[in-house]
């Protein structure tokens, strides 16, 4: 399930960041509560951060770990000491969109595909999202695949992978993801940097960078 109770703070971090509205360079780290039962996180934007954590974890562990907000809240080390022995995601580019909506026909541009569900990338998403949902594209024998779920913070995110065997450009598959999502409602995607291909898309898509997040499953002794 999503966030349970009111915005999640880093839903609302997202949304004012989307509009151009950073918190403070100060160097600062907020501590806020997980979004999702079983998965922490960092969000580091320009010389501010927020841990997403259980409160089991003291704030002078997080002192010892340091924890700031120029780099440090995303140091492999503190991000291991966190973990424990848990799973750790990889470092990603956070990026936001608005959605477009329907088109005039009243339809997304993607259809479910129920049949794509077991997809690698989309119970990848069911490890750190909730609601996961997959569309794709109604051609016959069309494997491109699109995630649209609730993702960090409780806000709607999309992931996307193109089929190699069908010709899709990347802009144009980011444009219609954006569709199953309403008009001007703020959408985010998480890429690797080194995902050049994805990124690019996503940039040419209508999304914008705003920040890095880095994902994991707890499990301190």
């Amino acid at each position: 399930m999503g966030f349970d109770g009111p915005v999640h703070p880093l839903a609302e971090v997202l949304t004012r960041a989307a509009t151009g509205d950073f918190p403070d360079v100060d160097g600062g780290v907020d501590r806020v509560p997980p979004w999702r039962d079983g998965v922490e996180g960092v969000l580091a934007l320009t010389g501010h951060a927020f841990l997403a954590i259980g409160d089991d974890v003291a704030d002078a562990d997080l002192d010892a770990l340091g924890a700031n907000g120029f780099g440090g809240a995303s140091n492999p080390r503190l991000v291991a000491g966190l973990a424990g022995t848990g799973w750790i995601d990889a470092l990603d580019i956070v990026l936001v969109a608005s959605g477009l909506g329907p088109g005039p026909d009243g339809e997304p541009a993607l259809v479910p595909r129920s049949d794509l569900r077991n997809h690698p990338r989309a119970e990848h998403a069911t490890s750190v999202r909730s609601d996961v949902k997959a569309f794709g594209y109604a051609a016959a024998g069309d494997h491109t695949l699109v995630t649209l779920s609730h993702g960090l913070g409780g806000l709607p995110e999309i992931g996307f992978e193109t089929d190699p065997g069908h010709a899709h450009a990347g802009a144009d598959l980011v444009r219609d993801a954006l569709t199953l999502v309403p008009e001007g409602e703020v959408v985010i995607a998480a890429c690797a940097p080194g995902n050049a291909r994805a990124l690019r898309a996503s940039l040419a898509g209508g999304f914008v960078p705003v920040a890095s997040v880095q994902l994991w499953h707890p499990a301190r002794g």
